[in-house]
Parts: C-alpha cells; sequence; structure tokens
C-alpha cells in the first residue's frame, strides 16, 4: 500500500543523503585544453577513413600549416582565457552559444526524448493514476535536490569500496574543496551537477539571434496541457510544502474531464517555430496583453502533457514523445512530461540547458520513486476539494497576426513531421555477456555495427558522431567519439565485399582491433582529450575576432567531417525503455541505441533522402554476421 506519511516531512523528500548534494562541485578537476598538437593529431585520423589520398593530403597539409601559425595563437589565446576563468570551462561558453544562437525550431533538431517502461503494475498505468504519482515523484525530486539531500552524482570504478555507508560517513567530514580527492582515492569520479538547477521552473525564452534561458524557482505551479489547452496550478504551498497527492490527483482529474473544446489556434505550435519568428510573434504576444499567461508557461515547475490516444507501438511511441501533436507540448520547457491516456510516459528535453546526464538521473529517481512508493493507488480517492477555484485555464488573447503566426507554424511543423521516418529493430541474438566473455566492447561491436551497415547500403564511409559526457570535469558537458576510423573501414569492407577471403582467426582479430581503437577513443573523450571541442573552441575564438576564418576552417573535409549523417547516442537504465532523436543534418540518421545483457535495440530517424527500414536490416545483418564471426572457434 501507498505509504500514509507523505506531508508529513520525510514524504516530501526522495531520500536524505549523508553527503551534501553539491559536496564535490567545488573541487571538480577542471576540462583539460588538450594539447594542439594532440588535437591536429586525432583530427588526421578521423579524416583519413573519409577522404581518398589527395583529398587526406590537402588537409593534413592544411592542418600542419594550422598548427604551426594561426591556430598556435588561437590555441595560446584559449589557454590564456581558460586561466582568467577557472570557475568553469573552456567549452560552457561556446556550447551555450551554439546551442542558443541556433534559429532552427528546437523539435526534431534538438530535443530529444526518453521514455519510462510501463509501471510494472498494470493497473497504476492508469492516465490519471500514473500522471499522479510522476508528478508526485519529480515534485519531491525538485524538493530533494533544492535541499541538498539528493546523494551526489558519482561514477564508481569500485563501488565495493566507495559506494558504501562508511566511505559516505568519511567523505561528508572532508571539506568541499578537497572532498573529489577523497572519492579520486577510493576510484570515485564525483561527476559535475551544475546543470541541475536548470531542469525545474526553466523554459528557454526566443530572442532574435540568441534565445535566453530564464529560471524562477520561486514559481510554485505546474503547468498542464490537454487538447491545446493551458491550465496552471499550484503544486508547492505558502510554507513550501508539496500541495497533498490526493489533491494534485482531484486537479489532474478535473482537467481530463474537461471539456472545453480545442483551441482554434493552438498556442504550442510556436514553440516549434523557427527562433527568430518565434521571437517576434512572442513579442507581438506581450504587446497583446499575454505578459501574465506566458510568464506563467515560463516559470511553471515543469510541463505535464497529458494525450487523449493511446500508444499502438513502440513507433508510434517514438513518434509521441520525439514530437508528438504539437499543439499538446511546449517545446520551449527545460522538459515536458508527456502521458498518454494508456499510462505511456516520457520526457521531451530542451537541449541547450544540459545533457542526457541530469535528465537521466531525474528519470531514474522519479521511476523507482513512483513504481517503489507510489503516493496514490488506484483504490485512492481525490480529495474533495475545489478544483474548478484552484485550477486556472490560461487565456490568450490573439490578434490576426498572432492566429495568422500559429496558422504557420502549424503547417510548417505538420509538413516536416510527416516527412520524419522512425523505426526500430530488436536484436535477438546475443548482447552485453556474449561479448564480454569474448572480450569486445559492446559499445564498438555497435559502432561497427553501424558502419557496416552504411557502407553495405551506400558503399561509403562517412562522417559519424557518438556522445560522449565530460561531467566528471568541473562545468563539463560533451566530447564527440569518432566511431568512424580505418580500423572499422578496414574490417566493414572484409566483411561486406569480400568475407570469404578472411579467415576466422583474420576477421576476429579485426573485430578486436576495433574494439581496441573504439576504447582508447571513448576513454579519451571522457578525459576530455577528443578533438572536437578544441577545434570549435578555436573557431568560436577566431570568429569572435572579425577576421578572416583560417583556412583550415574552411577545408571542404573539415565541412564534411562536422555534417554528420550518422548521429549517434546510447544510454543504459532501468527506468527508459526507449530513447530517440531527430538526424542532425537532412541527409543524416539520428541513431539511439541500447546494448543490454542479451539483447541490442535501435531506434533510428530519417528523413526520405535515407531509407530507414533497409538500413535496419543492414544493421541486423552486420550484427548477425558480427556474432557468428565471434562465436567460432578459430
Amino acid at each position: 500500500a501507498p505509504r500514509g506519511r507523505r506531508g508529513y516531512g520525510s514524504g516530501e523528500y526522495l531520500h536524505r543523503s549523508i553527503v551534501p548534494t553539491m559536496h564535490y562541485q567545488k573541487s571538480l578537476p577542471r576540462l583539460p585544453v588538450p594539447k594542439l598538437e594532440d588535437t591536429i593529431r586525432r583530427y588526421l585520423n578521423a579524416q583519413k577513413p573519409l577522404l581518398n589520398d589527395d583529398q587526406f593530403r590537402k588537409t593534413e597539409d592544411l592542418a600542419h600549416q594550422f598548427e604551426k601559425g594561426i591556430g598556435r595563437q588561437l590555441h595560446e589565446q584559449l589557454v590564456a582565457q581558460d586561466n582568467q576563468n577557472k570557475h568553469t570551462s573552456y567549452i560552457t561558453g561556446p556550447w551555450f552559444d551554439m546551442y542558443l544562437k541556433a534559429r532552427e525550431p528546437v523539435v526534431l533538431n534538438f530535443n530529444a526524448f526518453m521514455s519510462f517502461y510501463p509501471d510494472p503494475k498494470s493497473e497504476y498505468n492508469d492516465q490519471l493514476i500514473r500522471a499522479t504519482n510522476m508528478t508526485v515523484s519529480a515534485i519531491r525530486f525538485m524538493k530533494t535536490l533544492r535541499a541538498g539531500y539528493l546523494e551526489p552524482e558519482v561514477f564508481h570504478l569500485n563501488p565495493q569500496k566507495s559506494d558504501t555507508k562508511l566511505f559516505k560517513r568519511f567523505i561528508r567530514f572532508v571539506p568541499p574543496s578537497l572532498s573529489w580527492f577523497g572519492a579520486y582515492m577510493v576510484n570515485a569520479y564525483p561527476l559535475d551537477m551544475s546543470q541541475y538547477f536548470r531542469l525545474f521552473n526553466s523554459t528557454r525564452l526566443p530572442k532574435l539571434n540568441r534565445d535566453e534561458l530564464y529560471t524562477d524557482e520561486k514559481a510554485k505551479h505546474l503547468l498542464v496541457l490537454r487538447n491545446g489547452n493551458f491550465y496552471v496550478f499550484d503544486v508547492i504551498d505558502k510554507d513550501g510544502n508539496m500541495v497533498k497527492a490526493s489533491e494534485i490527483q482531484a486537479h489532474l482529474k478535473y482537467i481530463l474531464n474537461d471539456n472545453s473544446p480545442a483551441p482554434a489556434f493552438p498556442l504550442g505550435y510556436l514553440s516549434s517555430e523557427n527562433r527568430d519568428t518565434w521571437a517576434l510573434l512572442r513579442k507581438n504576444l506581450l504587446d497583446n496583453g499575454n505578459e501574465e499567461a506566458l510568464q506563467k508557461v515560463d516559470s511553471a515547475l515543469f510541463c505535464l502533457s497529458l494525450d487523449d490516444f493511446s500508444v499502438k507501438d513502440l513507433t508510434h511511441l517514438s513518434h509521441t514523445m520525439l514530437h508528438g501533436n504539437g499543439a499538446n507540448r511546449w517545446y520551449d520547457k527545460s522538459f515536458n512530461l508527456i502521458i498518454t491516456k494508456d499510462g505511456m510516459t516520457g520526457v521531451n528535453f530542451e537541449h541547450s540547458w544540459g545533457d542526457g546526464v541530469a535528465v537521466l538521473r531525474f528519470q531514474n529517481e522519479i521511476f523507482k520513486d513512483s513504481t517503489g512508493e507510489p503516493a496514490v493507488s488506484p483504490q485512492s480517492q481525490p480529495a474533495s476539494v475545489d478544483s474548478s477555484r484552484a485550477v486556472q485555464r490560461l487565456d490568450f488573447k490573439l490578434n490576426d497576426a498572432l492566429k495568422a503566426g500559429i496558422t504557420k507554424a502549424k503547417q510548417n511543423f505538420d509538413s516536416t513531421v510527416e516527412t520524419l521516418a522512425v523505426d526500430m529493430i530488436q536484436f535477438q541474438k546475443g548482447g552485453k555477456n556474449l561479448l564480454k566473455q569474448k572480450k569486445v566492447s559492446p559499445d564498438a561491436v555497435a559502432q561497427l555495427a553501424f558502419q557496416m551497415a552504411f557502407l553495405r547500403q551506400y558503399n561509403q564511409t562517412v562522417a559519424t558522431y557518438e556522445s560522449c559526457s565530460t561531467a566528471a570535469f568541473k562545468h563539463g558537458r560533451t566530447e564527440t567519439i569518432r566511431p568512424a576510423s580505418i580500423h572499422t573501414k578496414k574490417c566493414s569492407e572484409a566483411f561486406v565485399k569480400e568475407p570469404s577471403k578472411h579467415s576466422t582467426e583474420e576477421l576476429q582479430k579485426m573485430i578486436v582491433e576495433c574494439s581496441e581503437y573504439h576504447g582508447r577513443l571513448t576513454k579519451e573523450a571522457a578525459m576530455g582529450q577528443g578533438f572536437d571541442r578544441h577545434l570549435f573552441g578555436l573557431r568560436c575564438l577566431a570568429l569572435s575576432k572579425g577576421t578572416a576564418l583560417p583556412d583550415f576552417y574552411q577545408d571542404q573535409a573539415y565541412a564534411r567531417l562536422n555534417h554528420n549523417i550518422l548521429s549517434t547516442s546510447t544510454l543504459n537504465s532501468p527506468a527508459v525503455q526507449l530513447g530517440g532523436f531527430g538526424p542532425v543534418v537532412p541527409d543524416g540518421f539520428g541513431i539511439a541505441y541500447q546494448v543490454h545483457d542479451d539483447w541490442i535495440g535501435c531506434s533510428i530517424s530519417s528523413y526520405p533522402t535515407r531509407n530507414v527500414k533497409e538500413f535496419l536490416q543492414c544493421i541486423n545483418k552486420s550484427l548477425e554476421d558480427i556474432f557468428n564471426v565471434l562465436k567460432r572457434k578459430k
């Protein structure tokens, strides 16, 4: 039975960590600026499989000129600047700018989604019950975080030693300026948590040329979207306590039963528009007497989107969580918690404020809490409160220009979404267990399969991106792993073009080579020793000078390497069933994948220039080939 002690102090929190949430933040190591010669070497290694000999020679010359000349000067300036800003990392400014200056719509281009497993107790997947439990758990997460009771995020290499009560009791007495070293001694790596505060009461505001992030931690209300209508009600009382779960349930029930018609001009579409277009329309909204209503939207704890349909299959789930119907989302909120009629739940999050790490931690915690200690049960009665007074439906005053703007936004949204294909496979013939037993990296094998599949389908090796978190450093964001290498190219060609020419032993040896190289790239990226962010930082510095961009950056090969046809990202979580994102270029694939113990899941998006069904068949064939070779005796 659900705890009856909600609202009695401890029921307000998920847990109370002995070590304060931000205990390690002050002593986190700083993100290193790599040596310029390392960056150039790594860059050329990544270019090698993408270019023919003539192209490579040209790119190599440009790279070495850059390294000796203007690149050296820029690098020294970047290092000097970094030394003057020890409170942050060299990538923070440029990376926020990259996201916030982008003018493309956030939906499909930047926002990603992760959807939860259903509640293991099927009767708890009722839309009202799950919405109440998820909302209560989310508020408890927020309160736990703000009180400093949330367990610090730590990567344990040896959990038997570091993930213990004893260690925590010791480390909490080590001052924050030294705490990181204490953890490092037992092989534990505390992670940066500077992004977490943007999870709640936050939104991305459209502005001309560069958007702004806005957070108002004083706001106490939740934003709920249903049928394109906007509702708000308080979930925190004047003393800072959570409103009773039974009252939240009553208000959500009231919203689910409200039969107000869908608005003729749903405001949600505006948040799916080009950012400059949206910025001008927002100014018009403000000038037209909607300031108070927009303030409610922008400052709300988060956006809860209640959809009026059930999910047919995993592909339908992906479309629903990735873009859904543009009327019932507010894509600018730090996240939308989306719950369908059959209780399928996911998070669609805006990407500029943070990377997957904070969102994933949030999802893991609220899944565990809402399923393990739910606030309400299917038998719970909603409180007998007057929801018609507590819940406010926002009313937006629209003039003709705004109506036209919404109509146009809807047309743009519908026509873009129509062209997006999403599909997936579950490869059932093996996973992490078998690969580890064969001493190869599961991630390397998945990435090798993507290279092999693209070669089989399109007969080429193309720019590939895999994101890697650099949260082990203060204000770290991500670094790029470049999975396409001379090793994966050679191995893919052997498997696809001339499988009979090679002995089992040779093929196995090639897979191991790919695995070792990929492992090295991954380790380098996690340690801040990739090349992409460094070159990006130098490029931003060059642009800020207003002089001509160095030749190195005007090389076609540089542009091609950054046109990531294969954009990939992986995660592992007991809470997340499925994740996904759109392609980052019009002729690309967006590849979200998970390597489980005994199977591998892939969810891929593309636009019409690429055939996602065929690509998935090629991935399946590649995985079969790799697993067959690994299982053979030499």
